[in-house]
């Protein structure tokens, strides 16, 4: 029997379009703001006694808040509050309560059921501009970056001098390097040397009877080592961004120094603050012999299980440091405990192989250095509470073992605290070093970037199309009309239920996207309604005219429609950012408008005619086809 689905066909698409509105549900409920806050380490927590005192000094303050909640076992917490402009004021409050050792960042707190979550629905991502996200600017060190610059030139003139015999005393004062020899001999060659070794720095002597040299950095130079800085932050942090999986994320550099990283969508904001601004390196460095001269040897603490709390010397001059790490991956040893895979690069593996080669039985110690702040409140004139931030260097050893043989371009790093420590580690190591520290200077969530205005209007666009389609196809096909209507909600949700499940992130093009869905859906079912007019046209039963239509339509729909999602694939492949948001929403909304055009639209016309006999469509005025028999006419019937 023509336009009749077997049962099993309609309970599939029933099954597929209530699976829809399940998973596009969860957008129904806003989320709430809310402050996210962790600790600074990975090791550090959040207890019932953090959320007691974090309660305690909002109420205080008279900010309203709700909903406290840790989470991730014990790593973060969450407290919703009741309004967003509360925000910052909250997190300033908690920021001075909890002190250095936490990190307190803004977030928006989903508000989906659990009957919901539990099935894996979630709500879908907004991109910056339609709900905001977590914008950081940071604010590169050029001071330290020329710091580091100076000790390099001064550790790799050490070396040098050393391979070529020349004894002579090296240090570093102010922006220069100066060396003390015992003969002008020395002295001459030294020259040669460093001239060799660096023919960027200027060499120049104090006078004749001195037997000095200094190596002095131009401004030149220095001017490149900074711009290297923040060349090399700006492309660890879009590596650190991608180890985070964020959607279209904005990584950009601003100015001279400053970088701006705009995360759309974002939920655990506390995370990626921890993430972006660990300013995390490694340095190898031989553990100092005990006669040997203070001058040449620097005390840090020692963090090892064993001897815990003790101290370690290490000698000045650094093997290699974090930024010859090519690869880096959280493992376990044969007893179980947590370490670090590293795997050098080609130059890191030699020197490292160097090192060790001429000092077995010697031991090596890992230093691992972290950018941290301490924060003092003071009180002006005015006053008004005012924020100290001072910047320093935490550095402690995590391991001194003992080099039992050269190693080489691989070797693993022990001694962690936890498996969290460990990963933590890893991916600050595989996502590069960063080549200067940085600090937050400006954080907050964002709101719409095209203002609430445009917003607003691209809404009610949206929503002004949809009337007219709505409207034009009841008006102008009947029933039919009132098919596609439903088929296009059906679509819609689709849609929205599909980018759900992807996590994709819906900014203001991909609305254009969809609005373009829905020209092209409708377009499908204009196109099968026409064909049906034409066999109605040309004499055929009416049953036949629906079953004819269909299967004549759908070839042309399918043509066009896999031409397009072509080109929306290639505009995901070459795009960025917007373009690629677009792209995503016009693919998705091509595969779901194709699948309610040709299953849903056919399933609804045959609930409404098929398997019976009918004597009218109520699909429209047909204009019928002369006779060939008498003569042409131009007269209408409507059927």
């Amino acid at each position: 029997m023509l336009n009749r689905y077997p049962i099993w066909k309609n309970l599939f698409i029933a099954l597929i379009v209530a699976m829809g509105f399940y998973y596009a549900s969860p957008n129904l409920y806003a989320p709430d703001p809310a402050l996210q806050f962790g600790g600074t380490s990975s090791a550090q927590g959040v207890d019932e006694a953090t959320m007691a005192r974090v309660s305690r000094a909002l109420s205080a303050s008279g900010v309203g808040h709700f909903g406290q909640e840790i989470q991730d076992s014990g790593k973060t917490g969450l407290v919703r509050l009741d309004s967003r402009d509360q925000q910052l004021k909250a997190q300033s409050i908690l920021q001075r309560e909890l002190g250095d050792g936490y990190v307190v960042a803004l977030n928006l707190a989903p508000t989906t059921p659990d009957w919901l979550l539990n099935g894996g629905a979630q709500p879908m991502k907004l991109g910056l501009d339609l709900s905001g996200g977590v914008h950081f600017k940071l604010e590169v060190d050029v001071d330290a970056a020329t710091v580091r610059k100076l000790e390099q030139y001064e550790s790799g003139i050490k070396r040098r001098l050393r391979e070529k015999r020349i004894r002579g005393r090296v240090a570093l004062e102010g922006r220069r390097i100066g060396m003390t020899f015992r003969s002008e001999e020395d002295r001459e060659v030294a020259r040669s040397e460093v001239r060799d070794l660096y023919p960027e720095l200027l060499l120049d002597r104090v006078d004749a009877e001195t037997v000095q040299l200094f190596a002095e950095v131009t401004d030149a130079t220095i001017a490149e080592g900074v711009e290297y800085a923040v060349a090399q932050n700006l492309t660890t942090l879009r590596n650190r961004v991608n180890e985070l999986g964020v959607s279209e994320p904005l990584v950009q550099r601003q100015g001279k120094n400053r970088i701006v990283v705009e995360l759309p969508g974002i939920q655990d904001t506390a995370e990626a603050k921890r993430i972006l601004g660990k300013v995390a390196n490694l340095e190898f460095r031989l553990v100092a012999e005990t006669n040997a001269p203070i001058s040449e040897r620097q005390r840090f603490d020692y963090r090892g299980e064993a001897r815990q709390g003790m101290t370690e010397w290490l000698e000045r001059e650094i093997i290699i440091t974090g930024e010859r790490v090519s690869n880096a991956a959280a493992s376990f040893d044969q007893n179980g405990q947590p370490n670090v895979q590293i795997t050098l690069d080609g130059e890191g593996g030699m020197l490292m192989s160097r090192a060790t080669r001429a000092n077995v039985k010697r031991r090596m110690g890992v230093l691992f250095i972290e950018r941290k702040f301490r924060t003092s409140y003071d009180t002006d004139e005015n006053g008004e509470t005012v924020i100290n931030r001072q910047p320093y260097d935490e550095k402690k050893v995590l391991t001194a073992p003992v080099i039992q043989s050269a190693l080489g371009a691989q070797f693993q790093i022990t001694g962690l605290d936890s498996p969290a420590e460990a990963s933590e580690l890893a991916l600050m190591l595989r996502a590069g070093a960063l080549a200067a520290p940085i600090s937050f200077v400006e954080e907050r969530t964002v709101g719409p970037s095209l203002g609430a205005e445009n917003i607003e209007l691209g809404v009610k666009s949206l929503q002004l199309g949809l009337t007219l389609v709505v409207l034009f196809m009841m008006l102008y096909y009947r029933v039919f009309g009132v098919i596609a209507v439903v088929a296009l909600t059906a679509n819609l949700v689709l849609l929205v239920a599909v980018m759900s499940l992807l996590s994709a992130t819906l900014t203001l093009p991909g609305i254009a996207g969809i609005v373009l869905t829905v020209g092209m859906a409708v377009d499908a079912n204009v196109l099968i309604f026409a064909r049906i007019r034409e066999e109605i046209a040309a004499g055929s039963s009416n049953q036949l005219a629906i079953h004819s239509g269909f299967q004549r339509a759908v070839t042309t729909i399918l043509d066009a429609n896999i031409t397009t999602l072509i080109v929306a694939v290639i505009l995901y492949a070459v795009g960025t950012g917007p373009i690629k948001g677009f792209a995503v929403t016009l693919s998705v909304g091509i595969i779901t408008s194709m699948f309610t055009a040709i299953l849903g639209t056919r399933a609804l016309v045959n609930l409404a005619y098929g398997g019976r006999r009918v004597e009218r469509l109520s699909i429209g005025r047909v204009k019928m086809k002369p006779a060939v028999t008498t003569a042409p006419t131009n007269a209408e019937s409507t059927v």
